[in-house]
């Protein structure tokens, strides 16, 4: 194949992969229309008054909060499909601002269907509401959902999550899965719309089994007949000069988890103090017979990888990300990294096909700090690449005081590249931002961030 028919396979490639994501958002939207259409089709379009037009409004605002809820679970399934689609990153970026704005829609629902059913019934609100439970245990499932809920919200405000480990914070969030749990009985026992068994009902069981259907099989099911399959074990750890350490894993038909260079996976070492931790790692060396991931200790879980015997068993999800060079819609790479970011890089680099247009930028403090940077010499010196090291402190760029870094200073021609970036989220936005400024296209800048 040419040169020209590459760069336009990999253009098709990535126009195909951006009208899959539009249609993934535009799916949730028709099916909360549906769900309001199905609604009104069963008699509860009713404003004969005040209280109805209220409660008429509560139980939409409920239907579209839910549909969020299933959307938001669906993308945090790690579903293959969603992940080739939009990639891993943003399938949580989304995952995030959706969860949000469904609570708050959800606790509008709540307030809604308790005011307007206390004026049905002659109530106070608060009376209403701590008779809920009249109702049936569904609704009593129903409040304890909406406590979970205000949990998860409360602990995702920027204040609260900047004062908490990771580790503490995911484990308080794994709360946003009993809630949707606890939330999902009155949908099909309460109200007229999904009740009965009909076109409506079925309409609604579908999408919830396709979401939580998803989550069961590929964040429980899968990881466990992953462990099965391959067997994977740990079979060396290494302490390298930067304080890092690489973590070298062996198994059973390692090849068969098709993992490509630049990807991740959610590791779960089954050894004392990590067993109940999963991590994001990238592949710090193109996959083969044994994956190798390399870890700077930032906090409790990563901290304590050094310490993992040489035999450990793991379990993980993945692979995952589109970090890749699959994703690639141009003729020139240009890979840029920072800190441990500098993992999934290294492993592309060594992925580089002979003859690839490619360059490496790597922003350091010091060379003493820098993990796997003679490494990553080795094998642009090996594939050919140009390599940049810019080190020092950061400056007014996104490069050093010293070393001021734009993207026009490492490539030709900005518009046929292919920018691949990787490093702490701020840093990498600037990049990112420097390169569309530069002319690159939109869907050739890549980004794999480190943060949460």
């Amino acid at each position: 194949m040419s040169a020209i028919d590459v760069g336009r396979e990999r253009a098709n490639r990535a126009a195909r992969r951006s009208v899959w994501s539009d249609a993934l958002e535009a799916a949730m939207w028709l099916a909360a229309i549906t769900g309001i259409a199905f609604m009104i089709a069963s008699g509860g379009f009713t404003v004969a008054t005040a209280a109805n037009w209220w409660n008429t409004l509560g139980r939409a605002i409920g239907i579209v909060a839910a549909v969020m809820m299933m959307t938001q679970v669906l993308l945090a399934s790690r579903a293959p499909w969603i992940e080739k689609v939009i990639g891993h990153d943003r399938a949580i970026a989304k995952h995030t601002r959706l969860g949000k704005v469904a609570i708050l829609l959800m606790f509008v629902h709540l307030i809604l269907m308790t005011a307007t059913t206390a004026a049905f019934d002659d109530r106070s609100f608060v009376e209403q509401t701590i008779r809920w439970q009249d109702y049936g245990w569904f609704m009593l499932f129903a409040q304890i959902a909406s406590v979970s809920f205000l949990v998860v919200l409360v602990t995702s405000l920027t204040a609260v999550r900047l004062r908490w480990r990771y580790e503490r914070w995911h484990a308080v969030h794994l709360l946003v899965y009993v809630g949707v749990a606890f939330a999902v009985p009155h949908q099909f026992l309460e109200g007229t719309t999904f009740v009965g068994g009909g076109v409506a009902w079925w309409f609604w069981a579908a999408l919830w089994t396709v979401s939580i259907g998803s989550f069961v099989v590929y964040r429980l099911i899968r990881p466990l007949l992953l462990t099965g399959r391959h067997h994977l074990t740990v079979e060396s750890v290494d302490t390298l000069g930067d304080g890092s350490t690489s973590v070298t894993i062996a198994g059973r038909d390692v090849a068969r988890l098709r993992a490509q260079a630049g990807q991740f996976f959610l590791w779960r070492f089954l050894s004392p103090g990590l067993r109940w931790q999963s991590h994001p790692y990238s592949l710090s060396a193109a996959p083969g017979d044994r994956l190798r991931i390399t870890v700077k200790a930032s906090g409790d879980g990563s901290g304590r990888v050094a310490e993992v015997p040489v035999g450990t068993r793991v379990m993980i999800e993945g692979p995952l990300g589109i970090f890749t060079h699959s994703r690639r819609a141009k003729s020139a790479l240009l890979l840029v990294s920072a800190g441990i970011g500098i993992t999934p890089v290294r492993s592309m680099l060594e992925a580089v096909e002979p003859g690839d247009d490619c360059t490496v930028v790597v922003r350091v403090r010091s060379r003493a700090e820098a993990p796997l940077l003679d490494e990553v010499e080795e094998l642009a010196n090996a594939r050919g690449a140009t390599l940049h090291v810019l080190e020092g402190q950061r400056g007014a760029t996104w490069g050093t005081a010293e070393l001021p870094a734009s993207i026009g200073q490492f490539v030709a021609d900005p518009a046929a590249t292919d920018v691949y970036v990787c490093g702490p989220p701020g840093w990498s936005t600037v990049v990112a931002a420097d390169a569309a400024a530069a002319g690159v296209p939109a869907e050739a800048i890549h980004r794999e961030e480190f943060g949460w």
